[in-house]
């Protein structure tokens, strides 16, 4: 189910969009409080393209530019493991992840980790 996009906010069009989980790159949520440091939670994805985007895409290197086999590759990666890290945080019962961030690193010849990451807390609402 994480990997799917999410009702009606495909990941080409827009931020990620959640309704469930306040997501920021901040430490705070305006108007609350953190009452509550649930720990670090995570999203991997390892994604290699397919042989078929690999073919385009090592032709349109020749060219240089942007090469949309591949940034496609790397949107679904990230999308993927931002769902990921949304179903880690809910599991645990957070309310809110802060501090959220994205590292990639070739994992092997082709392939690339993704890995979405932040601190799961609970909020309190200020008064």
């Amino acid at each position: 189910m994480a990997a799917e996009k999410t009702s009606g906010h495909p990941y080409r069009e827009g931020a990620e969009v959640t309704e469930e989980i306040v997501v920021t790159t901040g430490n705070e949520i305006e108007g609350h409080r953190i009452a509550k440091y649930l720990g670090v939670v995570r999203g991997i994805v390892v994604r290699s393209p397919s042989f078929g985007k690999s073919f385009i895409g090592a032709f349109k290197q020749l060219a240089g530019g942007n090469i949309k086999e591949y940034s496609d590759v790397c949107e679904a990666a990230r999308h993927d493991a931002y769902r990921h890290m949304l179903d880690h945080a809910q599991q645990i019962g957070a309310q809110a992840i802060v501090g959220m961030r994205y590292d990639a690193t070739e994992f092997m010849q082709g392939a690339t980790e993704v890995l979405a990451y932040g601190t799961a807390v609970t909020l309190e609402r200020r008064v």
